[in-house]
C-alpha cells in the first residue's frame, strides 16, 4: 500500500486542498498531538475536518495514538508495542483509501512522521512525502 504524508504549514487551506486533491488523497489522517492552529485556525480540528469533508475526502484524527511530544522522546515510543498497534491500526483504518498522514510541519524529516514512515516502509508499504505539489520524497527508512 502506498502512503503519503504532508504538513500544512503556512498553507492556505485552498493550497493545503488543491495538494491533496492533486495526489487523489481520499483520507487525512492528522497525527498532530494537539489539532489545533491558533495563527492558521482553518487547520483547527473541526473547521478542518469540514472543510476536507465538503471536498469529499475524509479526516481521521490519530494524535491521541501517534501524535508527538511524547515523554522520553518520539524515537523511544517509536520502539514501543503502543505505537506499533497504533501503526498497523493506521493500515488497517487505511485499506482502500489513498491517505495522506499530516502533521504541521512541512518537512517530513523535521517531524515524527518520519517515524511513522520508517515503521510503514518496514511493514512493506511504500510512503511519499509531499513537500510541495511538484517535489516529493520517496521515503528509506534508517532502521
Amino acid at each position: 500500500m502506498r502512503f503519503y504524508t504532508v504538513g500544512h504549514s503556512n498553507r492556505t487551506l485552498e493550497e493545503f486542498i488543491a495538494i491533496l486533491e492533486r495526489f487523489g488523497i481520499q483520507l487525512v489522517v492528522d497525527v498532530r498531538r494537539f489539532p489545533t492552529s491558533r495563527k492558521y485556525p482553518h487547520f483547527n480540528l473541526e473547521s478542518l475536518k469540514g472543510a476536507l469533508e465538503s471536498r469529499g475526502i475524509g479526516y481521521l484524527w490519530m494524535g491521541d495514538r501517534l501524535g508527538g511530544y511524547r515523554k522520553g522522546g518520539y524515537r523511544a515510543f517509536a520502539a514501543t508495542e503502543e505505537f506499533r498497534r497504533a501503526v498497523e491500526d493506521l493500515v488497517r483504518l487505511s485499506e482502500g483509501r489513498v491517505v495522506a498522514i499530516m502533521c504541521a510541519e512541512r518537512l517530513w524529516f523535521r517531524c515524527h512522521r518520519r517515524f511513522i514512515a520508517d515503521a510503514l516502509v518496514s511493514m512493506g508499504h511504500e510512503v511519499v512525502h509531499i513537500v510541495e505539489p511538484d517535489r516529493v520524497y520517496v521515503h528509506r527508512s534508517k532502521a
